[in-house]
């Protein structure tokens, strides 16, 4: 570009190039004549105009446009309520005046109450007609039930920064997390030189101290969501380093820290987070014998397991008396099996490998669904990820388990679901579990949904039309143009899960258009997550990560909506976005359906 306000054709072809678009050179030249109204061979001021307009034109939105235009030129307020009837959402007079006030930039059409297809096209691409229910973006749900009864939001070794064996430890990547809507965060404690340090014990990861991170969640602890902040430690320290971490954490966090019970119903039913509000809750996981009882080679997550699996380490662990005062409503038990028999406290809660909660799960989902409905349980990852790669959550949700425990630090399929999770509900890291998994006598198996409760069939059918300006996938790429591809997935018990995917679209990440159809059965679809995930296809290599977006199916609205993408570290990527439409409509049942199919 030379900067003199005009544009040459052969300009038009470098910014081409620069919005990510291959047009054929036949369709480039006749735009660029169409809009060369001086017919000099350069367009200027108002010809760049109609020439961006033209470029910027959606036929799939216009289609939309002229379907419900009674006179093909400007919606009137009676055709918008028609369409916001067929969306599923407000369509009286007064909500279709408040879009047209909102978006509508015509003066003329505003003052008369129509909107044209530019004011259509800004709302159909603004947050209001997002596929994600801007409700769901406050807290909604009913906090005033006990602790159990939500999923929280759980990081497994919030410390490190990348893998588990020599990577830096760091208060940012709990600020990160804390950031995120994280409601329970691990603390591996270990005796530093004078004071407790935090670290990945028996490996390189760096060490940072106690007391720089305690500051850190003081600070952040509340900012993104004010209900309750779980800590999660795992004691590998000396009685007099305990009394230190004690006294550091009464000094600091004050009287945010919860050192004794709220009422007198502690035995009754854990508290909720509404009356826990702006505390922090401390969480033993466990409490260790000193190195040279255990092997100096095994993980934090693999001592963690042999802790709870053998009582004696519980036996002959010293634990101070200051830091065990500190553990009120989260008192961490070695699980002994589901005996019915046995009324155990509600404030005794347990902690599953990922490998020990797959076996129960398979072997015993519907005690395990029991067991999560009185009980806290918490998952963590197998001491074999040290690269920090993470397990399905999804598979732990099922079952009702409440703390699904992930490396935050990592950017992963498993992570986009945890988001995806949590999105909802204002993004406070609580999320009501479904009616059927919060009653002490469910009936319901996430392993067998051939009927009882939670099962309602419903048919969710997505139609992928198109995408607007898709992100190049990295630096060493600037040069090429995309080939895009996307993918539906759903996630949910094994019968729910489902994966399509469309064609690709050659040399074109500006606005691709597939106008494919997808048909998912689903069967319990209170538990289901729907990702979107774009890819640039590659012949020779692994094709390339461009964006995804993934959110509850009871999050999701009907209709022609505009999935904004995520990029991988789950921050927006405007303006990059998915064109669909949405139906849910009554299903049938499948009951001899094990698993999810893969379609292509």
């Amino acid at each position: 570009m030379n900067k003199d306000g005009k544009m040459s054709y052969k300009e038009v072809q470098i910014l081409f190039k620069m919005i990510n678009i291959d047009l054929n050179d036949e369709y480039a030249a006749n735009l660029f004549k169409k809009c060369d109204k001086s017919g000099d061979g350069r367009l200027e001021h108002e010809e760049i105009e109609l020439f961006c307009r033209e470029l910027l034109r959606r036929p799939e939105l216009d289609a939309v446009f002229q379907q419900y235009s009674a006179n093909g030129c400007v919606l009137s307020t009676v055709d918008l309520r028609e369409f916001l009837k067929d969306q599923g959402e407000d369509h009286t007079l007064v909500h279709a005046q408040s879009l047209i006030l909102n978006y509508e930039l015509n003066e003329w059409a505003q003052k008369n109450q129509f909107m044209t297809p530019n004011g259509f096209t800004m709302y159909m691409l603004s947050k209001e007609n997002d596929v994600y229910n801007p409700e769901h973006g406050r807290v909604y749900q009913d906090m005033s039930r006990p602790l159990n009864h939500y999923f929280i939001s759980s990081s497994h070794n919030t410390y490190l920064t990348k893998d588990q064996l020599i990577s830096e430890s760091s208060v940012q990547a709990y600020i990160r997390a804390l950031r995120q809507g994280c409601r329970c965060v691990e603390l591996d404690c270990w005796d530093g030189e004078k004071e407790p340090v935090i670290y990945h014990g028996h490996t390189l990861t760096s060490k940072v101290p106690f007391i720089e991170v305690v500051k850190v969640i003081a600070e952040y602890a509340f900012k993104t969501s004010p209900y309750p902040l779980i800590l999660s430690l795992e004691n590998h320290c000396c009685v007099e380093q305990q009394t230190i971490m004690a006294q550091q954490l009464r000094s600091i966090l004050g009287d945010k820290l919860l050192t004794t019970p709220i009422n007198d119903k502690l035995l009754q039913w854990l508290p909720s987070p509404e009356v826990m509000q702006s505390t922090l809750i401390e969480l033993f996981i466990k409490c260790t014998l000193k190195p040279d009882s255990s092997s100096s080679d095994s993980s934090s997550s693999d001592d963690e397991s042999k802790a709870e699996s053998k009582p004696k380490a519980w036996k002959d662990c010293k634990l101070s008396p200051d830091l065990s005062d500190l553990v009120v409503y989260t008192s961490s038990v070695a699980f002994k099996g589901f005996d019915p028999s046995a009324k155990k406290p509600p404030n005794e809660m347990s902690s599953f490998s990922e490998s020990d909660a797959l076996k129960l799960i398979k072997e015993s989902g519907k005690l395990f669904v029991r067991h999560n409905t009185l009980h806290l349980s918490r998952i963590y990852p197998s001491g074999q990820r040290v690269q920090s790669s993470n397990y399905n959550p999804q598979d732990m949700w099922n079952a009702g388990c409440q703390m699904v425990a992930l490396n935050f630090q990592t950017q992963c399929e498993e992570m986009d679901l945890n988001r995806g999770r949590f999105l909802p509900n204002g993004r406070c890291g609580y999320v009501l579990k479904p009616s059927f998994m919060c009653q002490p006598d469910s009936e319901f198996n996430p392993e067998n949904t051939g009927g009882g409760p939670g099962h309602n069939p419903t048919l969710l059918t997505i139609k992928v039309i198109s995408a607007q300006q898709l992100p190049k996938p990295d630096k060493e790429k600037l040069n090429s143009i995309v080939d895009p591809l996307v993918w539906v997935q759903t996630y949910g018990v094994p019968i729910d899960n489902n994966t399509k995917k469309t064609h690709r679209i050659d040399n074109n990440g500006f606005n691709p258009r597939w106008d494919c159809t997808f048909k998912f059965q689903l069967h319990v679809p209170e538990l289901v997550l729907v990702r979107f995930m774009v890819e640039d296809h590659d012949y020779a290599t692994r094709n390339d990560f461009l964006g995804q977006f993934t959110l509850p199916f009871t999050s999701m609205r009907t209709g022609y909506r505009h999935v904004h993408l995520l990029k991988g570290d789950g921050s927006y990527m405007s303006p990059s976005s998915l064109f669909i439409h949405v139906k849910i409509t009554p299903g049938y049942s499948s009951p001899t359906r094990q698993a999810g199919t893969h379609s292509t």
